[in-house]
């Protein structure tokens, strides 16, 4: 009987528009499976702004220091987003989202509501997997904004199409353990600053057995200046240097006391 269930499976693995008798779409569940073992990005909301930090994989020392953010994109002036998985599928829906954000301000001469942006992408991930000769696109974002109806939002969004608004979330490597730790740590009104040291925390367990450090972590927020429009900002390395090393001295205090 096991043998005849994976037969059955492996007739229905090649196709992602035909359902398997368990009524699964196999490849799309791979997909999902692929971002799993991507570099590990969490998003936390604050009362005054958005956090995101990424964990960043350095494959060769040769390799040339990359010119923009491989992790961090700008979507438009109010938006951005982080990225779990196949850097190249997501670009076509960066390109996507960049393109849906630009020609809703032109028709309507006001700034996308940021929902309206996700879904906008969504939309256009979910037809890859209704369509024959299509593979869904093996990347899963979050999604940081802040429009006039809402506030700041953080969504979070995977290769079905699906998508979720979340107060705090981890996508990628080890996101169990992850969000495990961002249900006792996380606060609803912590300041961005305080989020930021939930996320070194975050990234300190979820990456593999690797000490944490400025070059291997990527940490963004997003806050509104005194115009309330939004900055969005990358921390140099020193600035996360200066923030790893007050987080490991908060932990190195609570473990003597």
């Amino acid at each position: 009987q096991l043998l005849i269930s994976f037969t059955m499976a492996r007739r229905y693995d090649s196709s992602t528009t035909t359902f398997s008798p368990e009524g699964r779409l196999h490849q799309v569940e791979y997909a999902i499976e692929a971002i799993n073992n991507a570099g590990t990005c969490i998003g936390i909301l604050a009362k005054d702004g958005i956090v995101m930090a990424s964990e960043r994989r350095i494959t060769s020392g040769l390799l040339a220091p990359a010119k923009t953010s491989e992790k961090t994109y700008k979507l438009c002036h109010h938006a951005a987003c982080n990225v779990a998985g196949l850097t190249a599928d997501a670009n076509i829906l960066i390109d996507q989202a960049r393109l849906r954000a630009g020609r809703y301000e032109y028709q309507y001469q006001e700034p996308i509501p940021v929902e309206q942006l996700v879904e906008h992408v969504c939309n256009y991930k979910q037809s890859y997997t209704q369509y024959g000769g299509l593979r869904p696109f093996g990347v899963a974002f979050l999604f940081a904004g802040h429009d006039q109806h809402h506030g700041f939002q953080l969504y979070q969004s995977d290769p079905s199409g699906n998508y979720s608004g979340w107060k705090a979330t981890v996508i990628g490597a080890n996101n169990q353990a992850g969000k495990s730790l961002l249900k006792s740590d996380y606060k609803e009104d912590g300041t961005v600053q305080e989020a930021l040291k939930i996320a070194v925390k975050v990234l300190n367990k979820t990456m593999d057995g690797t000490a944490a450090s400025a070059d291997k972590m990527e940490l963004f927020t997003m806050t509104l200046n005194d115009k309330k429009e939004c900055v969005h900002h990358i921390l140099t390395l020193e600035e996360a240097k200066r923030l790893i090393d007050a987080v490991e001295a908060e932990s190195a205090s609570a473990g003597d006391s």
